[in-house]
């Protein structure tokens, strides 16, 4: 493999070390991860949440300041990517499978089985369901993901620095940078990076396994989702190999129609109104309690504090160890757009989608819990998205569009994962060779199987709030310095916060 960086060995010397461990001694390493888990909700939970909110403000006081004009590229560059293909690469990158996995069970969840503040099954918790979700999965999220895609995509397009993490941070640190320290960065960007995509193939695979049980009968069994790694592995391998501008921008299209198809097919067969009056309730409730929302830590309350380690710490967690990944995926495809455009796009459009999405696949479920048709509390995560179409029309059908929806974002993900840890290995090239990325894409396949063999669905989530803690200082940092180099080309380019006066003219 040519032109690989000390990043390439180093990272993929701790991954193939960190899979030997829990091979060789799977029940320490479950110990061992739990335990750093519970420090790290119990001792940084504070620090996330003011962290993340600090990234949301960010992104905004760039979108409506005159930074904003500023454009990723040279001053007369036009984007790569129609605005079309721009929003589905980017959006089947950043939520993909989650949204499938969580759309019918996190309202649902916060509804019946575990409210963040009310009493199960009251119409405050109903009320509450939406808002956290939308919470979780709205503006934070994609302030995350901005504030890394923006660094890079910056500082790759407009100032010809390398595509790496480490290249953000050298207005700060200097040449530095481009040495041991610069290392020390893009190996925190890499792994985190490999964990966060291993653990969302880890639930892909889950779900998918999921429905082929509701719909086939086929057992829920740890084998059965290697099996679907391995299957899908092979099939996001052939898709890297083709290159980004065919085979991810193909699928992502691909995901858009699946996805709007089986939104739209919801909405009409579901409980119409009920989602159209909890979309429209709920966005209201999350402007006005966004605030308050995002700095809820509840000190003096265990069992508050402990739904807020479980999901919001989590979530937070999850969004930054996707957030190299993501970054620069988004980055890659963004290149030619005014900062205001990007903030629209990244920020905006997305959060609205997935506020109508868990509206639709969230009310969709509640409904059903309410009449008492089936107990959905009691199924396994995985097959509650199934067990919601079986009670409407069109169940078998929407279930088979949901798997094919869950496959093709699983090899989105994949796939592009395989190119930005390509690029971020390979001293920032946007060509990658493909040996390098089949390495990668080996990598990632054989931890989401470690980690599923070690205690399932929470290993997963103990593994993304460990990798997401180092990177998410690095996150500070990058939104430092690339603010110091925005202002600063804001002066040389004569931009102004506040309008230059003008001498009034006698007439």
């Amino acid at each position: 493999m040519k032109k690989v960086s000390k990043v390439f060995w180093i990272t993929l010397t701790l991954v193939l070390a960190a899979t030997v461990f829990a091979i060789i001694s799977p029940t320490t390493f479950e110990s061992a991860t739990a335990n750093f888990q519970a420090f790290i909700t119990s001792t940084f939970g504070w620090y996330y949440l003011i962290a993340v909110t600090v990234m949301v403000i960010f992104c905004i006081v760039l979108a409506v300041t005159p930074i904003g004009q500023i454009r990723l590229g040279k001053p007369d560059e036009r984007p790569e990517y129609s605005t079309g293909s721009w929003f589905a690469m980017l959006f089947s990158a950043g939520m993909g499978i989650g949204l499938v996995f969580w759309g019918a069970s996190e309202p649902l969840l916060h509804f019946a089985s575990n409210p963040p503040l009310a009493e199960a099954g009251s119409d405050e918790a109903l009320k509450d369901s939406m808002q956290y979700t939308f919470f979780h999965w709205g503006l934070h999220a994609w302030a995350i993901y901005a504030v890394v895609a923006l660094a890079l995509a910056y500082f790759k397009f407009r100032k010809g620095e390398p595509g790496l993490i480490s290249a953000t941070l050298v207005p700060l640190f200097g040449e530095r940078m481009r040495g041991g320290l610069g290392t020390v960065v893009d190996v925190l960007a890499v792994f985190a990076t490999v964990v966060g995509v291993a653990t969302t193939l880890g639930f892909g695979a889950i779900q998918i396994n999921g429905g082929l049980s509701y719909l086939l009968g086929i057992p829920i069994s740890f084998w059965w989702q290697v099996l679907i790694i391995a299957v899908v592995t092979v099939l996001f391998l052939i898709s890297a190999w083709t290159g980004i501008s065919k085979g991810i921008r193909y699928l992502s299209n691909t995901n858009m129609v699946l996805a709007v198809t089986l939104m739209v097919i919801m909405l009409i067969i579901g409980p119409t109104m009920l989602i159209l009056n909890l979309f429209t309730n709920s966005l209201g409730s999350y402007a006005q309690n966004l605030l308050e929302m995002s700095f809820r830590i509840a000190p003096l309350d265990a069992e508050n504090r402990s739904w807020i380690n479980d999901w919001t710490i989590f979530y937070w967690a999850w969004w930054i160890s996707w957030s190299p990944f993501v970054g620069i995926f988004i980055a890659r495809v963004s290149r030619g757009r005014t900062i205001r455009e990007f903030m629209a796009g990244v920020l905006l459009l997305p959060s609205l989608v997935s506020f109508f999405w868990f509206s639709v696949f969230g009310s969709s479920s509640i409904n059903v819990q309410k009449l008492g048709i089936i107990d959905l509390t009691g199924l396994q995560t995985e097959e509650l998205l199934f067990a919601v179409f079986n009670e409407y029309q069109l169940g078998a059908i929407l279930s088979v569009v949901a798997i094919l929806l869950i496959s093709t974002f699983f090899i989105t993900s994949a796939d592009s994962a395989t190119f930005v840890l390509g690029m971020q290995t390979t001293y920032g090239s946007l060509t990658p060779s493909n040996s390098v990325k089949m390495t990668w894409g080996l990598a990632q396949s054989t931890v989401a199987v470690i980690l599923l063999s070690a205690n399932g669905l929470q290993a997963l989530q103990n593994a993304l709030i460990i990798a997401a803690l180092p990177f998410s200082f690095v996150m500070i940092l990058m939104m430092i310095s690339t603010y110091k180099s925005l202002n600063q080309e804001r002066k040389d380019l004569g931009l102004f916060i506040t309008p230059k006066r003008k001498d009034k003219k006698l007439k």
